[in-house]
């Protein structure tokens, strides 16, 4: 008897971008060989983007994005290397004496779950939720990324 193979959920770790803007986007995670950092990716308005493809293997993942379009940030308390352009960068201590920024990225607790989605939205965005992930929001009034931050080049929307 013939039949179809059961499909398999895609189980990757994906940002949409539900704003009206255009944002950078930065990622900071364990893997086998200890934390990593990498950017950026360059999401174009109301988009998405899987950053990491495959089971997850963390728990914790860390983001950090900026509005090009209005220069808000969505940013935490957990410091990390990054730089102005495309990056990957090893460990997250000494960022300044090893000539990179120290950024703080917010933290994203996948609760062990094999694939995850983060929603980046506004404050006054009301449009709904896209279940397997939480909703970070950017202030109306916005922050100002950290001097001498530019947008990385637009040739793609995608670093790998």
């Amino acid at each position: 008897m013939l039949g179809t193979a059961p499909e398999i959920a895609a189980a990757d770790f994906r940002l949409c971008n539900n704003t009206p803007g255009k944002v950078g986007i930065a990622l900071g995670y364990k893997d086998n060989e200890g934390w990593v950092t990498e950017g950026w990716w360059n999401l174009s308005p109301r988009s998405c983007e899987t950053l990491l493809r495959g089971n997850l293997v963390a728990r914790y993942y860390y983001v950090y994005a900026i509005d090009y379009d209005r220069g808000g940030e969505w940013s935490g308390k957990a410091f990390m290397c990054s730089r102005d352009k495309e990056f990957t960068i090893r460990g997250t201590e000494d960022c300044l004496a090893r000539g990179f920024d120290r950024t703080g990225y917010f933290e994203v607790d996948t609760g062990e779950q094999r694939s995850w989605t983060v929603q980046l939205t506004e404050t006054s965005d009301q449009s709904p939720l896209t279940p397997g992930g939480p909703s970070l929001t950017l202030p109306q009034t916005g922050t100002r990324p950290p001097l001498g931050l530019t947008p990385p080049p637009t040739t793609g929307s995608q670093r790998r």
